[in-house]
């Protein structure tokens, strides 16, 4: 597959340009004011322009504000120091030298209106001057000046003169002289990057043009010659062409680079045979830098411009173009094909031409005749520089200057096929992968090539570029990834295994298959991790698994968190401790109750552990897995991890869920030890907080017969007879006597529960003493309720002592109820004389007595005394007594009084229905007994007295 730059060209990418804006274009500056004589010399700088006329003045704009004119005369006439022959102006503007056609050279600063005359260079004739690259700065510092007759001096000027000493220049020296004293034509001074001290000089002759790169010499802080030995240590390159034909020449210096990746700035030499130009390279920063500058340079020729018939007079540079000026036409060619891109005549044949010029810092550029002024603008100069790398193979260079998404792709295109037609598919891959060149094609181009790591990387870098609205061509380059991958790992394994296999196999090959090896697995992983997203997890899994690949699989499951297919791969596999592993860093609740069974099966000791360090699971859950387990295992109880985790619940978690509970239980009764102590010390603890199911675990404990735990259950329930039945049912008398006596605030069912146990005992004791020893322990046992249960013929003898005791003990009841009968009768007598005094009972009430509810005389109507001689009218009474008694009785009172008053009622119920009405009023004195103690919480001011009476 061979490149073809020129034949190249994308499907719907079009190359004409014709409505494009030409980059380049001639306008005329107007000025605002009149000039009233010929320019004789023009520079530009820093957005301000310097016109030299004829008659000696100089005029300064600043083309900011262009109607602000300086207006500058020499401060010597033109008959003294002749006419200006040239001017010099620094990048910043801030300095001016002016020379004069007598070799008068004066000095102007940009804040002065009067120029200095420069003794020192008197009668120079000032060609060119390299300024300091340290400016800006209020002097010049260290400038070099090239001469007419070949000199080339270092002066240093000081800029404003009030502030300095007399003599404008600090000093002046002679540093270098051009071989044969040719004219020097150009001169340029710069630093390299991270070298304070050392300085690159250009200088340019007719001829040729020369390099220097030296070490300049300071001497503390004292103003003097820096370049005094630079010259005589330093050796220049040389570019010699021998060609004195042309008496134009001249060296031009681009502006600062735009380009962050290549900032070297780009110079023109104008000579004879032509233009000679190239990169100012800043590396290596050495002698032999003047050597790579010239030999990455080169020459065009006018030749090359059949048009061109007058001589080049001027040169200028643009950032990627050089600007001609021949005759009055001016020329624009790319410096980096030759091409000519702009070709016009600015002016008249007959008009004179006085050069170019260009202000580097605004990027500006001008021509000037003598009596006006054009600037040449330049728009997007750099829009083909693209097209021009990609013809000359600069790929990388090429898509830096792409700037639409067309152009880049073309650019990435091209690069890509002549990677692949220089076999070098894993580079080209990536570059397709930027590019819309046809995935069919790119893929079945490495696909016959046998390149399976350039198919990887380019579905890689395909896969960045696609949309994320494009699901299905997501998942399906993101799926032949995973393939591919696969497929890889297992050829290179193969390799491995195939080298290892021979004897005298090459370790170093080895180690570079274990290093791919290596390096592919690690790019699946970070393939994986980066776009699971649009991988079908099903289609995934498939796929790593018809390779067989286990590591790539459970990487797989592990970065999407497909834990449960990890968990089951481990289990699948027996590999418990892997599955440990896995499953004591998970937080889903489900994981543990899916996975519990089989691990507590298989490694409970483990899994237990693992369980009591999560705090968010339902131990309801785990139930089924602790009772599969228990279902199997044949260990003490006190290794029983089913019990370990169930007391670690109910003790420590505090758990009151009765489903716990009841296992624990189930396993305890189920156990086939049979030892019931855990279970009843279990019973025995949680006897008063009902947190497992009484039936339940009273119907597994008579299932598997436990006598202890059954009794204990039944008296927790309160069914205490059942509870020695069955306690006597197994022979166990003590423990029936120990349940006998538990309903201590019930003797009658004590005495109930004794005699059942006394029956048992008497039954199968050997003497009847012995057996009435054992029932003293009940106090409510007597001797008459234990002698139906002895044996019809049995000797009195064994229980004498017991029967005169109970006879004792009734003789003495008897007198007791006598005397009891006695007291009776007695109290009954003086309860009759209580009786027959009630009806002679009166009380005294004098004659101004009052009502203590109404303070009205007590006599004045129906009324009622009490024994605590508190008196009431009748009325005041039923009122008081209505207000503050029940709703019920309230409702009585009124139904009476209106049966009386309304004579509802007669004869003997009316005298009823007064009693009743009596008895409602009048059973208690509201002011000293319950009822006025019910009223205790009543303020005693109320809110309709009269608070001053209570004043003291």
């Amino acid at each position: 597959m061979a490149f073809d730059p020129v034949a190249f060209n994308p499907a719907g990418f079009s190359t004409d340009f014709a409505e494009l804006s030409p980059i380049f274009h001639v306008e005329q500056v107007q000025l605002q004011f009149q000039v009233a004589a010929d320019f004789a010399a023009v520079q530009v700088a820093n957005n301000v322009i310097i016109l030299a006329l004829v008659s000696g003045r100089i005029l300064r704009i600043d083309l900011a504000n262009p109607q602000d004119v300086d207006d500058i005369d020499l401060p010597k006439k033109s008959s003294e120091v002749g006419t200006i022959r040239k001017v010099f102006l620094d990048p910043t503007a801030s300095h001016l030298i002016i020379s004069t056609t007598h070799g008068e050279n004066f000095y102007l600063h940009s804040r002065s209106t009067k120029p200095r005359h420069l003794s020192r260079l008197k009668s120079v004739h000032i060609e060119c001057v390299a300024w300091s690259p340290a400016l800006p700065s209020t002097s010049t510092r260290e400038i070099l000046v090239g001469a007419q007759d070949g000199s080339v001096y270092e002066t240093y000027i000081e800029g404003l003169e009030e502030s300095f000493m007399r003599r404008e220049e600090k000093y002046s020296k002679l540093v270098y002289k051009t071989p044969e004293g040719q004219p020097v034509t150009g001169l340029w001074v710069d630093m390299l990057p991270g070298k304070p001290d050392l300085r690159r000089v250009i200088l340019t002759t007719p001829s040729a043009i020369m390099h220097w790169v030296g070490r300049i010499q300071r001497y503390g802080h004292d103003i003097a010659s820096i370049f005094a030995k630079f010259f005589d240590s330093e050796g220049p390159n040389i570019q010699d062409f021998r060609d004195n034909s042309s008496p134009y020449s001249m060296l031009s210096i681009s502006p600062d680079s735009t380009d962050e990746e290549d900032p070297a700035r780009i110079f023109a030499w104008l000579t004879g045979p032509g233009v000679y130009h190239g990169k100012l390279l800043l590396q290596p920063a050495n002698s032999e830098l003047g050597a790579h500058v010239f030999s990455t340079s080169k020459l065009f020729s006018k030749a090359a411009i059949p048009t061109m018939k007058s001589t080049i007079t001027s040169v200028a540079l643009t950032e990627y173009h050089v600007i001609i000026l021949c005759g009055t036409d001016i020329y624009a060619i790319n410096r980096l094909d030759d091409s000519v891109v702009f070709q016009e005549a600015i002016v008249d044949p007959d008009t004179t031409v006085l050069g170019l010029c260009s202000d580097v810092k605004k990027s500006t550029f001008w021509v000037f005749t003598t009596t006006e002024i054009f600037e040449v603008v330049v728009m997007d100069e750099d829009r083909d520089v693209w097209k021009i790398l990609l013809a000359d193979k600069s790929f990388i260079a090429a898509t830096r200057f792409a700037k639409t998404p067309a152009q880049q792709d073309q650019v990435a295109v091209a690069h890509g096929d002549y990677l692949v037609a220089n076999g070098k598919y894993v580079e080209a891959a990536e570059v397709y992968g930027k590019s819309s060149k046809s995935f069919e094609e790119v893929a079945l181009t490495f696909l016959e090539n046998g390149e399976p790591d350039a198919l990887r990387t380019y579905l890689l870098a395909k896969l960045v570029t696609l949309k994320p609205s494009s699901l299905m061509q997501r998942v399906m380059v993101a799926s032949w990834l995973v393939e591919v991958f696969m497929s890889r790992l297992n050829s290179l394994e193969d390799e491995l295994s195939t080298i290892t296999s021979h004897a005298h196999a090459s370790e170093t090959s080895s180690d570079q298959i274990k290093a791919r090896l290596s390096k592919v697995k690690e790019e699946y992983q970070q393939f994986v991790s980066k776009y699971k997203g649009d991988l079908d997890r099903k289609t995934t899994y498939e796929i790593i698994s018809s390779h067989g690949r286990q590591y790539e699989l459970l990487c797989y499951a592990n970065t999407i968190n497909d834990y449960s297919y990890v968990l089951a791969y481990w289990v699948q596999r027996e590999k418990w401790l892997e599955a440990l592993n896995v499953l004591k860093r998970q937080t889903d609740p489900e994981m543990f109750y899916k996975y519990s069974s089989v691990l507590m099966a298989s490694v409970p000791m483990e899994t237990v552990d693992i369980l009591m360090r999560q705090s968010n699971l339902k131990p309801r859950n785990l139930i089924p897995a602790l009772l599969n387990y228990n279902k199997f295992t044949r260990v003490p109880l006190n290794q029983n991890q089913a019990v370990r985790y169930l007391l670690y619940v109910i003790h420590q978690l505090g758990s009151e869920d009765a489903a716990v509970h009841n296992t624990l239980i189930s396993i305890y009764a189920s156990h086939p030890s049979q030892d019931e102590q855990q279970l009843l010390q279990y019973l025995e603890a949680h006897t008063g907080d009902s947190q497992y199911d009484s039936d339940f675990a009273l119907r597994l404990c008579i299932q598997h017969g436990h006598v202890q735990s059954c009794v204990h259950i039944y008296s927790s329930m309160g069914q205490f007879s059942d509870a020695v039945e069955l306690a006597l049912k197994h022979g166990n008398v003590e423990l029936a006597s120990i349940v006998a006596d538990r309903p201590e605030d019930d003797p009658a069912l004590r005495k109930k529960l004794w005699l059942s146990v006394a029956k048992k005992v008497i039954s199968q004791a050997e003497s009847i003493k012995n057996a009435i020893e054992f029932l003293r322990r009940c106090e409510l046992l007597k001797i008459e309720d234990l002698i139906p249960f002895f044996p019809d013929f049995v000797v009195i003898d064994d229980f004498k002592e017991e029967i005169c005791t109970a006879l004792e003990d009734y003789s003495h009841n008897i007198d007791q109820l006598k005397k009891e009968m006695d007291e009776s009768a007695v109290t009954a007598e003086h309860i009759r004389k209580d009786i027959a005094s009630l009806d002679r009972r009166y009380a005294i009430v004098e004659p101004g007595e009052r009502c203590y509810i109404c303070q009205y005389p007590l006599l004045s109507r129906q009324f009622f005394v009490f024994p605590c001689q508190h008196a009431f009218h009748s009325d005041c009474l039923t009122t008081e007594v209505v207000k503050h008694s029940g709703v019920g009785k309230s409702r009585r009172i009124e139904d009476l009084q209106n049966h009386i008053q309304q004579g509802l009622v007669a004869g003997k119920k009316r005298e009823k229905a007064v009693e009743d009405l009596d008895n409602l009023i009048a059973s208690e004195c509201i002011l000293c007994s319950e009822f006025a103690i019910k009223r205790i919480d009543e303020p005693f001011v109320l809110p309709s007295d009269d608070v001053a009476e209570w004043s003291v």
